[in-house]
Protein backbone atom coordinates (compact mmCIF):
# COMPACT_ATOMS: atom_id res chain seq x y z
CA UNK A 1 0.00 0.00 0.00
CA UNK A 2 1.39 3.35 -0.56
CA UNK A 3 2.99 5.25 2.09
CA UNK A 4 2.23 8.65 2.37
CA UNK A 5 3.62 11.65 4.87
CA UNK A 6 0.84 13.98 6.07
CA UNK A 7 1.35 16.62 8.73
CA UNK A 8 -0.18 17.07 11.97
CA UNK A 9 -3.42 19.08 12.35
CA UNK A 10 -6.14 18.78 14.38
CA UNK A 11 -6.62 17.18 17.39
CA UNK A 12 -7.06 13.32 16.66
CA UNK A 13 -4.12 13.49 14.26
CA UNK A 14 -2.40 14.56 17.63
CA UNK A 15 -3.98 12.09 19.23
CA UNK A 16 -2.58 10.10 16.57
CA UNK A 17 1.16 11.20 16.65
CA UNK A 18 1.09 11.18 20.81
CA UNK A 19 -0.22 7.63 21.05
CA UNK A 20 1.51 5.86 18.00
CA UNK A 21 4.98 4.48 20.23
CA UNK A 22 2.19 2.64 22.34
CA UNK A 23 0.76 0.87 19.15
CA UNK A 24 4.89 -0.25 18.38
CA UNK A 25 6.02 -1.03 21.34
CA UNK A 26 2.81 -2.94 22.54
CA UNK A 27 5.14 -6.34 22.54
CA UNK A 28 8.42 -4.41 24.01
CA UNK A 29 8.63 -5.60 28.20
CA UNK A 30 11.19 -2.47 29.01
CA UNK A 31 9.12 -0.07 27.28
CA UNK A 32 8.11 2.73 29.26
CA UNK A 33 4.84 4.53 28.69
CA UNK A 34 5.35 8.99 29.00
CA UNK A 35 2.85 10.03 31.56
CA UNK A 36 0.06 10.81 28.29
CA UNK A 37 -0.80 14.15 30.47
CA UNK A 38 2.51 15.43 30.10
CA UNK A 39 2.53 14.60 26.14
CA UNK A 40 -0.33 16.69 25.45
CA UNK A 41 1.15 19.62 27.02
CA UNK A 42 4.83 18.84 25.35
CA UNK A 43 3.45 18.73 21.97
CA UNK A 44 0.58 21.62 22.53
CA UNK A 45 1.85 25.25 20.86
CA UNK A 46 -0.20 26.94 23.36
CA UNK A 47 0.80 25.37 26.51
CA UNK A 48 4.53 24.46 25.72
CA UNK A 49 6.61 28.00 25.45
CA UNK A 50 9.29 26.42 23.89
CA UNK A 51 7.24 26.89 20.24
CA UNK A 52 7.94 30.51 20.74
CA UNK A 53 11.40 30.17 19.67
CA UNK A 54 11.52 27.35 17.45
CA UNK A 55 10.37 26.27 14.17
CA UNK A 56 8.80 23.25 14.00
CA UNK A 57 6.91 20.38 12.07
CA UNK A 58 5.08 16.91 13.04
CA UNK A 59 4.72 14.68 10.51
CA UNK A 60 3.07 10.96 10.09
CA UNK A 61 3.47 8.28 8.03
CA UNK A 62 0.61 6.83 6.80
CA UNK A 63 -0.25 3.37 4.86
CA UNK A 64 -3.76 3.48 4.02
CA UNK A 65 -5.65 4.64 7.36
CA UNK A 66 -2.92 3.10 9.24
CA UNK A 67 -0.47 5.33 11.19
CA UNK A 68 2.92 3.47 10.83
CA UNK A 69 5.41 6.25 12.03
CA UNK A 70 6.50 9.96 13.24
CA UNK A 71 8.77 12.16 13.95
CA UNK A 72 9.24 16.05 14.74
CA UNK A 73 11.48 18.24 13.48
CA UNK A 74 12.78 21.02 15.42
CA UNK A 75 14.90 24.53 14.65
CA UNK A 76 15.59 26.03 17.77
CA UNK A 77 16.73 29.21 16.88
CA UNK A 78 17.48 30.53 20.61
CA UNK A 79 20.21 27.57 20.88
CA UNK A 80 21.64 28.28 17.09
CA UNK A 81 22.06 31.91 17.89
CA UNK A 82 23.82 31.59 21.59
CA UNK A 83 26.14 28.34 19.62
CA UNK A 84 26.17 30.13 16.27
CA UNK A 85 25.09 26.89 14.82
CA UNK A 86 22.69 26.20 11.58
CA UNK A 87 21.46 22.89 12.96
CA UNK A 88 18.18 21.80 12.52
CA UNK A 89 16.81 18.45 15.07
CA UNK A 90 15.01 15.76 14.33
CA UNK A 91 13.31 14.40 17.97
CA UNK A 92 10.66 12.07 18.98
CA UNK A 93 10.73 9.87 16.09
CA UNK A 94 9.12 6.33 16.01
CA UNK A 95 8.26 3.59 13.24
CA UNK A 96 8.41 0.22 12.95
CA UNK A 97 11.47 -1.60 11.18
CA UNK A 98 10.58 -0.61 7.86
CA UNK A 99 13.46 1.16 5.57
CA UNK A 100 11.10 2.67 3.38
CA UNK A 101 9.06 4.46 6.19
CA UNK A 102 12.08 5.46 8.18
CA UNK A 103 14.15 6.44 5.03
CA UNK A 104 10.85 8.87 4.38
CA UNK A 105 10.31 10.33 7.20
CA UNK A 106 14.31 11.17 8.21
CA UNK A 107 14.27 12.33 4.33
CA UNK A 108 11.13 14.78 4.88
CA UNK A 109 12.64 15.92 7.79
CA UNK A 110 16.05 16.92 5.94
CA UNK A 111 14.44 18.33 3.24
CA UNK A 112 12.59 20.97 5.52
CA UNK A 113 15.32 21.74 7.66
CA UNK A 114 17.46 22.42 4.21
CA UNK A 115 14.61 24.57 3.04
CA UNK A 116 15.10 26.31 6.13
CA UNK A 117 19.11 27.30 5.61
CA UNK A 118 20.18 24.83 7.88
CA UNK A 119 23.68 22.84 7.12
CA UNK A 120 23.21 19.86 9.60
CA UNK A 121 20.93 17.58 10.77
CA UNK A 122 21.29 16.57 14.88
CA UNK A 123 19.27 14.15 16.99
CA UNK A 124 17.14 12.56 18.56
CA UNK A 125 17.47 15.87 20.09
CA UNK A 126 14.13 17.91 21.38
CA UNK A 127 13.60 21.52 22.44
CA UNK A 128 15.93 21.45 25.09
CA UNK A 129 18.28 18.51 26.71
CA UNK A 130 15.45 18.16 29.17
CA UNK A 131 13.69 16.04 26.87
CA UNK A 132 14.43 12.69 26.59
CA UNK A 133 17.68 13.08 23.62
CA UNK A 134 19.70 10.38 21.43
CA UNK A 135 18.71 6.79 20.77
CA UNK A 136 19.70 4.60 23.19
CA UNK A 137 22.74 2.09 21.54
CA UNK A 138 23.43 -0.13 24.53
CA UNK A 139 21.81 -1.90 27.38
CA UNK A 140 18.78 -2.62 25.85
CA UNK A 141 18.41 -5.33 28.55
CA UNK A 142 18.12 -2.83 31.10
CA UNK A 143 14.47 -1.82 32.21
CA UNK A 144 14.38 2.35 30.88
CA UNK A 145 13.55 5.12 33.56
CA UNK A 146 10.97 7.95 33.12
CA UNK A 147 12.66 11.13 31.33
CA UNK A 148 14.99 8.32 28.76
CA UNK A 149 14.62 7.30 25.67
CA UNK A 150 12.92 3.94 25.18
CA UNK A 151 13.82 3.54 20.93
CA UNK A 152 13.65 -0.31 19.87
CA UNK A 153 17.70 -1.24 18.56
CA UNK A 154 16.77 -1.00 14.75
CA UNK A 155 16.00 2.80 14.94
CA UNK A 156 19.92 3.23 15.61
CA UNK A 157 20.89 0.74 12.82
CA UNK A 158 18.57 2.71 10.33
CA UNK A 159 20.14 5.95 11.06
CA UNK A 160 23.66 4.61 10.23
CA UNK A 161 22.56 2.84 7.46
CA UNK A 162 21.00 6.48 5.97
CA UNK A 163 24.81 8.44 6.61
CA UNK A 164 24.53 9.68 10.17
CA UNK A 165 27.38 9.44 12.40
CA UNK A 166 27.87 10.27 16.04
CA UNK A 167 27.79 13.51 17.24
CA UNK A 168 27.38 12.90 21.20
CA UNK A 169 27.44 10.15 24.07
CA UNK A 170 25.22 9.74 27.06
CA UNK A 171 25.59 7.63 29.67
CA UNK A 172 23.77 6.27 32.40
CA UNK A 173 25.54 4.61 35.40
CA UNK A 174 24.51 2.20 38.29
CA UNK A 175 26.04 2.64 41.71
CA UNK A 176 25.33 1.11 44.64
CA UNK A 177 24.43 2.52 47.58
CA UNK A 178 26.53 2.45 50.26
CA UNK A 179 25.76 1.39 53.74
CA UNK A 180 27.66 4.14 54.76
CA UNK A 181 29.16 7.05 53.56
CA UNK A 182 32.53 6.63 52.37
CA UNK A 183 35.40 7.86 53.89
CA UNK A 184 36.25 10.61 51.45
CA UNK A 185 32.92 11.60 51.82
CA UNK A 186 33.16 11.89 55.11
CA UNK A 187 35.95 13.80 55.28
CA UNK A 188 35.25 16.68 52.49
CA UNK A 189 31.53 16.75 54.18
CA UNK A 190 32.85 17.99 57.99
CA UNK A 191 35.44 20.35 55.73
CA UNK A 192 33.07 21.78 53.97
CA UNK A 193 30.26 21.36 56.78
CA UNK A 194 31.74 23.79 58.97
CA UNK A 195 32.27 26.93 56.49
CA UNK A 196 30.49 29.80 57.93
CA UNK A 197 30.06 31.32 54.61
CA UNK A 198 28.02 28.30 53.45
CA UNK A 199 24.78 26.85 54.23
CA UNK A 200 23.33 23.64 52.99
CA UNK A 201 19.00 23.52 52.97
CA UNK A 202 16.95 20.88 53.46
CA UNK A 203 13.28 20.60 53.19
CA UNK A 204 10.82 17.93 54.24
CA UNK A 205 7.94 19.45 52.47
CA UNK A 206 7.40 20.41 48.94
CA UNK A 207 5.93 23.81 50.60
CA UNK A 208 9.48 24.64 51.89
CA UNK A 209 10.71 23.98 48.34
CA UNK A 210 8.50 25.93 46.08
CA UNK A 211 10.16 29.54 47.32
CA UNK A 212 13.71 28.50 45.95
CA UNK A 213 12.28 27.12 42.46
CA UNK A 214 13.02 29.97 40.19
CA UNK A 215 16.49 30.34 42.61
CA UNK A 216 17.43 26.62 41.03
CA UNK A 217 16.18 27.45 37.69
CA UNK A 218 17.81 30.55 37.69
CA UNK A 219 21.19 28.58 38.24
CA UNK A 220 20.52 25.91 35.91
CA UNK A 221 20.29 28.23 33.14
CA UNK A 222 24.19 29.58 34.52
CA UNK A 223 25.48 26.35 35.28
CA UNK A 224 24.15 24.35 31.97
CA UNK A 225 24.70 26.75 29.61
CA UNK A 226 28.04 24.58 28.46
CA UNK A 227 26.00 21.45 27.96
CA UNK A 228 25.57 20.66 24.95
CA UNK A 229 21.38 20.77 23.97
CA UNK A 230 20.73 22.92 26.64
CA UNK A 231 18.31 25.89 26.03
CA UNK A 232 17.84 28.71 29.25
CA UNK A 233 14.40 28.40 30.09
CA UNK A 234 12.67 31.39 29.94
CA UNK A 235 10.68 32.92 33.48
CA UNK A 236 7.13 31.33 31.88
CA UNK A 237 9.19 27.82 30.94
CA UNK A 238 10.63 27.99 34.48
CA UNK A 239 6.92 27.81 35.98
CA UNK A 240 5.76 24.86 33.43
CA UNK A 241 9.42 23.02 34.35
CA UNK A 242 8.44 23.67 38.10
CA UNK A 243 4.86 22.86 37.82
CA UNK A 244 5.44 19.66 36.07
CA UNK A 245 8.27 17.76 38.35
CA UNK A 246 7.14 19.51 41.29
CA UNK A 247 4.42 16.70 42.52
CA UNK A 248 6.76 14.00 41.59
CA UNK A 249 9.85 14.89 43.96
CA UNK A 250 10.57 13.82 47.33
CA UNK A 251 11.60 17.04 49.42
CA UNK A 252 14.68 14.55 50.63
CA UNK A 253 16.08 14.20 47.95
CA UNK A 254 16.53 17.73 47.29
CA UNK A 255 19.69 19.66 48.62
CA UNK A 256 20.52 23.26 48.40
CA UNK A 257 23.73 25.15 49.15
CA UNK A 258 23.79 29.08 49.79
CA UNK A 259 26.31 31.74 50.71
CA UNK A 260 26.56 34.13 53.59
CA UNK A 261 24.61 36.54 51.17
CA UNK A 262 21.96 33.94 50.78
CA UNK A 263 23.14 33.83 46.82
CA UNK A 264 22.48 30.03 45.80
CA UNK A 265 25.18 28.48 44.87
CA UNK A 266 24.54 24.94 44.52
CA UNK A 267 21.83 22.59 43.65
CA UNK A 268 21.47 18.91 43.45
CA UNK A 269 17.93 17.04 43.41
CA UNK A 270 17.38 13.22 42.92
CA UNK A 271 14.26 11.41 43.06
CA UNK A 272 12.96 7.88 43.96
CA UNK A 273 12.78 5.69 40.58
CA UNK A 274 8.95 5.76 39.42
CA UNK A 275 9.17 3.80 36.72
CA UNK A 276 7.77 0.54 37.98
CA UNK A 277 4.52 2.72 38.81
CA UNK A 278 4.75 4.43 35.61
CA UNK A 279 4.57 1.24 33.40
CA UNK A 280 2.25 -0.47 35.98
CA UNK A 281 -0.22 2.36 35.24
CA UNK A 282 0.41 2.38 31.30
CA UNK A 283 0.88 6.26 31.35
CA UNK A 284 -2.05 6.81 32.95
CA UNK A 285 -2.91 8.94 36.14
CA UNK A 286 -6.16 8.20 36.36
CA UNK A 287 -8.46 5.84 37.50
CA UNK A 288 -6.15 4.22 39.41
CA UNK A 289 -2.40 5.14 37.61
CA UNK A 290 -1.49 8.15 40.63
CA UNK A 291 -1.52 5.50 43.23
CA UNK A 292 0.74 3.11 41.65
CA UNK A 293 2.81 6.03 40.82
CA UNK A 294 2.57 7.06 44.38
CA UNK A 295 3.56 3.93 45.66
CA UNK A 296 6.42 3.48 43.62
CA UNK A 297 7.67 6.88 45.39
CA UNK A 298 7.04 4.84 48.33
CA UNK A 299 8.83 1.59 47.77
CA UNK A 300 11.25 2.25 45.02
CA UNK A 301 14.81 1.13 46.12
CA UNK A 302 16.67 2.76 43.11
CA UNK A 303 17.25 6.81 43.37
CA UNK A 304 17.13 8.54 40.00
CA UNK A 305 19.46 11.85 40.00
CA UNK A 306 18.08 14.41 37.73
CA UNK A 307 19.65 18.02 38.23
CA UNK A 308 22.66 19.06 39.91
CA UNK A 309 25.30 22.23 39.59
CA UNK A 310 27.53 24.46 41.35
CA UNK A 311 28.42 28.24 40.16
CA UNK A 312 31.62 28.14 38.71
CA UNK A 313 33.30 30.50 40.97
CA UNK A 314 32.24 27.50 44.01
CA UNK A 315 33.51 24.57 41.89
CA UNK A 316 36.44 22.53 43.47
CA UNK A 317 35.28 23.46 46.88
CA UNK A 318 33.66 20.06 47.67
CA UNK A 319 29.85 21.92 47.63
CA UNK A 320 29.14 18.92 45.01
CA UNK A 321 29.80 16.73 47.58
CA UNK A 322 28.46 18.06 50.76
CA UNK A 323 24.99 18.18 48.90
CA UNK A 324 26.15 14.30 47.66
CA UNK A 325 26.41 13.00 51.15
CA UNK A 326 23.64 14.19 52.42
CA UNK A 327 21.83 12.96 49.32
CA UNK A 328 23.30 9.39 50.33
CA UNK A 329 22.27 9.89 53.55
CA UNK A 330 18.72 10.42 52.71
CA UNK A 331 18.78 7.16 50.77
CA UNK A 332 20.52 5.21 53.44
CA UNK A 333 17.45 5.64 55.42
CA UNK A 334 15.20 4.89 52.82
CA UNK A 335 16.79 1.78 52.52
CA UNK A 336 17.62 2.18 48.93
CA UNK A 337 20.41 0.25 46.92
CA UNK A 338 21.21 1.67 43.51
CA UNK A 339 21.72 4.88 42.24
CA UNK A 340 20.72 5.89 38.69
CA UNK A 341 22.69 8.63 37.63
CA UNK A 342 20.37 9.38 34.74
CA UNK A 343 22.06 11.25 31.53
CA UNK A 344 25.70 11.87 32.06
CA UNK A 345 27.68 13.20 29.00
CA UNK A 346 30.83 10.97 27.91
CA UNK A 347 32.59 13.98 28.19
CA UNK A 348 31.60 14.91 31.82
CA UNK A 349 35.43 12.95 33.04
CA UNK A 350 34.18 14.93 36.48
CA UNK A 351 30.60 13.66 36.83
CA UNK A 352 31.67 10.43 35.82
CA UNK A 353 34.89 10.01 38.00
CA UNK A 354 32.15 10.70 40.86
CA UNK A 355 29.82 7.45 40.07
CA UNK A 356 33.04 5.23 38.91
CA UNK A 357 34.30 6.38 43.12
CA UNK A 358 31.30 5.06 44.41
CA UNK A 359 31.47 1.57 42.35
CA UNK A 360 29.14 2.55 38.99
CA UNK A 361 29.33 0.78 35.86
CA UNK A 362 27.97 2.37 32.87
CA UNK A 363 24.43 0.28 31.80
CA UNK A 364 23.15 2.16 28.95
CA UNK A 365 24.72 4.49 26.02
CA UNK A 366 22.53 6.73 24.12
CA UNK A 367 24.03 7.94 21.05
CA UNK A 368 22.72 11.82 19.20
CA UNK A 369 23.63 11.58 15.81
CA UNK A 370 24.37 14.33 13.23
CA UNK A 371 24.25 14.23 9.10
CA UNK A 372 25.14 17.65 7.05
CA UNK A 373 22.86 18.87 4.88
Amino acid sequence: MKLELRRVSGREELRTFIFLPKKIHRNDPHWLPPLWTDEWVLFDRDKNHAFEHADTIMLIAWRGREAVGRIMGIISHKYNKINRENHGRFCFMECYNDHEVFNALISAVEEWAREKGMTAIVGPLGFSDKDPQGFQIEGFDVPSVMTSVSNLPYLPELLSQAGYVKKKDILSYHAPIPQVLPELYTRIFERVAHRQDLKLIEFRSRKEIRPYIIDVLELMNETFAEIYGFVPLTDEEKMEFANRYLPLLNPEFIKIVSNSQGTLVGFAIGMPDLSSGIRRSGGYLYPFGLFFILYAALTSKTLLMMLGGVKAEYRGQGIDTLMGAKILESAIRKKMTTIDSHLVLEENTRMRAEYERLGGKIVKRFRIFTRPL
